[in-house]
């Protein structure tokens, strides 16, 4: 028996299949699985007397050859015969012998071959097998390889299900997968289909009544391309296929042709939840983008000013321009006559496809000035990856946001520069003035340099700050006298150490993210925080079943420690500041209905320079998850930190992710407080930061843009509204309630 090309299936966590791998989408199915419509269909026109032949017909060949002759031309293979050819691809260049090319030869030597196969297929498998075999073999094009691909394909429905008009479409296509495609051509597939009908009634399958009714039938297709289904399970698809490459070469499988079961870590409740915040979350901030360029350009260089040409160079990318160039002979002017042509299309939006009409210039503005997200979630004490969302729409944007892209990652990458101060002997406690800081370093081309950061609201206290608030509050002039302490080297160092793979500038400005990472390894990092020191290598497949039921690989993650597990639950305790302490960056997790039941939360928000990149990294007991938010051309941003910083682009992302997860509880994520250390605290880290009002949160690693956008952003005591100071009280109460319980 030849081994079948069978399509691989991806399942989630909870079974839920969630897409497929193939060359030919097949599925084979038992005998059982087939409604007895779809067998009596393909009995009554390809074979009457299957049941009553060894493999060859003789009957049915002089039955054959006297229709033949009465103008009503059939063939006469049998079923048995037909699965030979499908096996065997006797009717191939490869499968012909030498005497095949003596002329006339031919088609006698194929046919001899074809019932010579046959008849050992008859001696060797049951009626009830080869009938099985052939129905799971052969095409019903629009690549659906076999009856269950068939049947999903154009009736949403499994096999067994098949009603007799369906079962009579189907068979009646194996005629001309082409000609009777019911798609392409519904007037011959219906003109088919009723023929199939009329010989299920010559044969006994169906009265004459029972005939006349269904053929009066329409065809009621209900299409299904599984290789079209929801984007965001692409992105899933796709991963999971980069995933396994390595595995696929290692074992010299081919996921595209084993019939495997994949199943990967994603939880299907937690995906939804994710895909459902993302969609309503994207579509506000895609809405507040366009407000804030409205009729102007929105591709700026740093100064602020129009890129020219920059539409026209995207332009000169298109498969299109290099075609009508060709057409009108290099002359530009006229392509681009061409490509200012408005026509009726149809533009992906939130609110689905929508008719337009646009030039291609138009089309290709749409599409650069939609924003994109990268989310991942992941329990970080067994390092499976509960939720991926790699964009807004794969159909529309294959690059993966949560691996594949790496954006700058501003403030949330702060944690690992504290980090490496607490490895280098400080504590929570130590203290740092907020000042104006100048940095002196040699290049790496050896020239002198002097940076001067500023804090992203053009001011310092002169305050004494404890590492813990001074992280908390995001402040940029600390950071970098930390990072300088330390050294950037060491930075660096404990970053990689902790789970970031991407290279690393050694540079003054490292622990302010100025570097390009991912979403994965960001939320890989902070899981070494939440696990108590331990890296944690990121699962997406749990384990792959072959096609006899049997698991032929478990994949389990390898954990290393790699800071010391006093150190780690510290910085938990740190990543708690950003919401518990005054002035933390993560007060607006506040607004959302997260705190029941003592429960902590630390997070970290991030905002790269002129507001191209948002950030949120948030942590619970449970769950580690990273969020960000921005366009793939990176020259189209938001204005100003009041709509384009982390906390107001990707952290409400995160917040409405746990507010919906809080409200399953079965699904594992749980109100609580955080673990405690499994050893010993030495270091001092009770040093609650003094009860006063202080700057609303920023965090950018730009300065605001204006002395109005300084404004908006540094409200004075009294013009705050009394909801925020029960805010204040609320989180004084937290973080006294919780002082209080500290080992």
């Amino acid at each position: 028996m030849p081994t079948l090309n069978v399509a691989s299936e991806v399942y989630t966590a909870d079974s839920v299949l969630i897409g497929r791998y193939f060359e030919e989408d097949r599925d084979p199915v038992p005998f059982d699985s087939i409604s007895e419509h779809v067998l009596d269909a393909l009995i009554a026109t390809e074979d009457i007397r299957f049941y009553k032949h060894n493999g060859v017909d003789f009957m049915g060949l002089v039955s054959g050859a006297i229709s033949t002759l009465k103008g009503d031309p059939r063939g006469a293979s049998t079923i048995t015969q037909q699965l030979a050819k499908n096996l065997f691809k006797t009717r191939y260049t490869n499968a012909q012998g030498y005497l095949s090319k003596v002329p006339g030869l031919n088609i006698l030597i194929t046919k001899y071959k074809e019932w010579m196969t046959a008849y050992k297929l008859e001696t060797r498998y049951s009626k009830k097998d080869i009938i099985t075999m052939y129905l799971n073999t052969v095409s019903f094009s629009n690549n659906a390889y076999g009856i269950k691909s068939a049947s999903i394909r154009y009736f949403n429905k499994q096999p067994k299900n098949l009603n007799v008009n369906e079962s009579a479409l189907l068979v009646g296509m194996l005629k001309g997968t082409t000609i009777y495609n019911p798609i392409r051509n519904p007037k011959n597939a219906m003109q088919r289909r009723n023929v199939v009908l009329a010989q299920m009634g010559k044969s006994g399958y169906l009265t004459e009544a029972e005939v006349k009714g269904l053929s009066r039938d329409s065809l009621k297709l209900d299409l299904n391309y599984k290789d079209n289904i929801d984007g965001n399970d692409s992105y899933i698809r796709s991963a999971v296929e980069r995933w396994l490459e390595k595995w696929s070469q290692d074992n010299e499988i081919d996921i595209y042709k084993a019939g495997l079961k994949i199943y990967t870590t994603i939880d299907s409740r937690m995906q939804k939840i994710a895909e459902k915040v993302v969609a309503e979350r994207m579509e506000e901030l895609q809405r507040r983008l366009k407000n804030t360029w409205g009729s102007e350009e929105p591709w700026r260089d740093k100064e602020g000013k129009v890129i020219p040409e920059f539409l026209e160079n995207h332009a000169r990318k298109l498969p299109i321009y290099a075609s009508l160039m060709q057409k009108y002979h290099n002359n530009e002017d006229s392509v681009f006559r061409d490509l200012q042509v408005k026509k009726e299309m149809e533009v992906f939006t939130w609110q689905g496809m929508e008719k337009v009409k646009y030039s291609t210039m138009d089309s290709l503005k749409h599409y650069l000035m939609m924003l994109n997200t990268g989310m991942m979630a992941m329990n970080p004490y067994d390092g499976e990856i509960k939720v991926w969302v790699g964009g807004i729409n794969h159909e529309y944007y294959k690059f993966d946001h949560v691996n594949q892209a790496k954006r700058q990652a501003g403030s949330t990458f702060k944690p690992f520069a504290y980090m490496a101060a607490l490895e280098s002997g400080m504590s929570p406690c130590d203290k740092f003035t907020d000042k104006p800081v100048k940095i002196e370093f040699t290049n790496k081309k050896g020239e002198h340099e002097i940076w001067e950061p500023k804090n992203a609201d053009w001011s310092v206290s002169y305050r004494e700050m404890s590492l813990r608030w001074a992280m908390a509050r995001s402040l940029n002039t600390i950071t970098a006298q930390v990072t300088e302490a330390v050294g950037w080297d060491k930075v660096v160092d404990v970053a990689h150490l902790c789970g970031i793979e991407s290279k690393l500038e050694s540079v003054p400005s490292v622990g302010l993210g100025s570097n390009d990472v991912s979403v994965l390894e960001m939320v890989k990092g902070y899981s070494t925080f939440m696990n108590a020191g331990k890296k944690t290598d990121p699962i997406l497949v749990s384990k792959i079943v072959g096609m006899d039921g049997n698991v032929i690989a478990t994949f389990k993650s390898e954990q290393k420690q790699v800071i010391s597990p006093e150190n780690a639950w510290l910085m938990t305790y740190m990543l708690r500041g950003t919401v518990e302490e005054p002035g933390g960056t993560s007060q607006a997790l506040w607004e959302w209905d997260l705190f029941k039941n003592e429960n902590e939360i630390g997070g970290k928000t991030g905002t790269s320079s002129d507001y191209v990149d948002g950030w949120y990294m948030g942590v619970t007991k449970d769950l580690v998850a990273g969020v960000w938010v921005g366009c793939d051309e990176q020259s189209i941003h938001f204005k100003n930190s009041a709509t384009g910083e982390g906390s107001k682009t990707a952290l409400p992302i995160y917040a409405l992710f746990m507010e919906e997860l809080y409200k399953h509880p079965e699904l594992g994520v749980t109100f609580g407080r955080f673990p405690e250390s499994t050893v010993e605290i030495k270091k001092d880290y009770r040093c609650p930061s003094p009860r006063i009002r202080v700057e609303q949160p920023v965090d950018s690693v730009e300065t605001p843009d204006s002395p109005e956008d300084e404004a908006l952003l540094l409200p004075e005591l009294e013009e705050v509204k009394p909801v925020q100071r029960e805010l204040d009280m609320q989180r004084n109460n937290t973080q006294e309630n919780r002082s209080d319980n500290l080992p």
